[in-house]
């Protein structure tokens, strides 16, 4: 595979310019767009992704059910559907509802990520090359395990904020 180009962008989300996934991942200033789905079940149970141990960032841990950056000339939408199905085998018409948007800042990255919702309990088609398991997860085990160095951080950010949307919700 060749090298993976993200689109910068500026403060009010206009693109910028172009820059390779090996210059974003360690300059901060280049911020760039992602897009997450997170995939429920049924019962309310939430799935979550363990991440490939030779990921550049964060390998080992869980994350959300679904995550990638757009590619030039996507959106977010597109990028979430394609993302769904390359990693997980989500079907092309799931429903994805947008719920949030979630600026991630930290020293290695700066990403601008939209959080999509759908519901679906499978069946699944991990792809080997990105994560290592897939399995749901339920709110009380989700609980138990924040804090405990399991999940990335972007992943403690966004379950509390989708947490606080669904009991809105209720």
């Amino acid at each position: 595979m060749g090298t993976e180009f993200f689109e910068i962008v500026n403060g009010q989300g206009d693109v910028i310019g172009i820059a390779p996934r090996e210059c974003c991942h360690g300059n901060p200033a280049l911020l760039h767009r992602t897009a997450h789905v997170v995939v429920m079940d049924a019962d309310g149970r939430i799935l979550l992704q363990k991440r490939a141990m030779d990921k550049d960032i964060q390998p080992g841990k869980w994350d959300t059910s679904v995550g990638g950056h757009l590619r030039p000339g996507e959106d977010f939408l597109q990028a979430a559907r394609r993302e769904a199905t390359e990693e997980i085998g989500l079907p092309a018409d799931c429903e994805l509802k947008h719920i949030f948007d979630l600026p991630i800042r930290n020293p290695i990255e700066s990403e601008n990520t939209r959080v999509f919702l759908t519901v679906y309990g499978g069946p699944f088609h991990a792809q080997a090359e990105e994560l290592d398991e897939l399995r749901f997860w339920t709110w009380t085990e989700i609980h138990d395990a924040m804090g405990k160095n399991l999940f990335t951080p972007n992943l403690e950010r966004e379950l509390k904020l989708l947490e606080k949307q669904l009991e809105i919700r209720n």
